[in-house]
């Protein structure tokens, strides 16, 4: 899946913090600055990083960007610790990618949450023939399977406050052509997911793509529209890709007034920080790990953009897209040297 997937391999009880590489020094080099967090508008940086969580989501104290702050304060490593807190101390999605016990994992995390006074979010991705079986491939093996875990995943939420992203690349998949279990079944699976979390509390934006996945606003309309968009809270954009706010309202808009106008949407900014990245590089596609990219806005339930619900860090950062380069991790697995980057202007 390009630029994706976070956590496809993740499963869904929990992550393990690899120590990365060991340091090479006490403190990084005196030029390093501490991030670069995109205007809205996508035109400007504001340095340093503000760490005040903006909106009332969940920010996990466990994920790897969490555990490996605290590391390399035990090593030392104080300066870089002191950056990555630009990550760790924001909001980031648990990914759900199917396995044994996801109606309990979801259920204590969504109890966490609900103890910090604060909203959970999850992103679903276990959809049948997931990313086309590319670098994170997998999912459910057929329908059946399918809905027994949407129904896991719903329990688990219980009507308890939370949104869920569902189904990143699915729909644009299924319009390239791509998708093997694709057809009716397909959005029928969606639509079913839809109404499944709404009935359990959630606010469900189906995946869209991006402005350059298919750039097809009218039949990205069509397809969210047969996935049961009318039901859900709206749709998502730009999930692990690099493209700009700016770019990516633009889209979102378009799409918006395709479906009939005030259709609601959220977009990742996890990433677009320094925008698309250029050619790609050693032999890797450019959605893949690419080198000089930096975070984007902070989560916020209040963008002040039309339309806009939300900006999310839907793709985890730090974590790889997969295993494009030599050493590289394969998706979903913690890379630290990469969170660095991504958090150093």
């Amino acid at each position: 899946m390009p630029a994706l997937i976070g956590a496809a391999v993740i499963a869904v009880t929990g992550i393990v913090v690899s120590a990365g590489p060991a340091p090479t020094a006490a403190a990084p080099p005196q030029a390093r600055q501490i991030g670069c967090v995109q205007d809205v508008d996508g035109t400007g940086c504001l340095v340093p990083t503000p760490v005040a969580q903006d909106g009332p989501l969940y920010v996990d104290p466990t994920t790897p960007a969490a555990r490996q702050v605290e590391e390399w304060t035990a090593q030392g490593r104080t300066a870089d610790a002191d950056a990555l807190r630009a990550l760790a101390d924001r909001a980031v999605p648990l990914w759900l990618t199917g396995g044994d016990g996801t109606r309990s994992t979801v259920a204590a995390y969504t109890a966490r949450a609900a103890a910090a006074g604060t909203i959970p979010l999850f992103v679903a991705y276990n959809i049948p023939d997931r990313d086309c079986g590319s670098f994170s491939g997998g999912g459910a093996a057929d329908a059946a399977e399918y809905r027994s875990w949407i129904e896991s995943v719903a329990g688990g939420l219980g009507g308890a406050e939370s949104i869920v992203v569902l189904e990143p690349d699915a729909l644009s998949h299924q319009l390239t052509g791509c998708a093997e279990e694709g057809g009716s079944g397909r959005y029928e699976l969606l639509a079913g997911a839809v109404d499944a979390f709404t009935a359990a509390g959630a606010r469900v934006y189906i995946d869209a793509g991006n402005p350059g996945f298919t750039g097809d606003a009218a039949a990205t309309a069509a397809a969210l529209e047969r996935a049961g968009v009318d039901r859900a809270a709206g749709f998502s954009l730009n999930v692990a890709n690099f493209y700009t706010t700016e770019a990516s309202v633009a889209y979102g808009t378009a799409i918006s007034e395709a479906l009939g106008g005030g259709v609601r949407f959220v977009v990742d900014t996890s990433r677009n920080g320094a925008g698309r990245p250029g050619e790609p590089t050693d032999g890797a596609p450019n959605w893949c790990n690419p080198p000089d990219r930096l975070l984007g806005t902070a989560p916020t339930l209040d963008p002040g953009i039309p339309l806009v619900d939300a900006l999310l860090w839907i793709k985890r950062p730090g974590e790889s897209d997969g295993s494009c380069r030599a050493g590289e991790p394969e998706a979903g697995g913690w890379f630290p040297d990469y969170a660095l980057d991504l958090v150093i202007d």
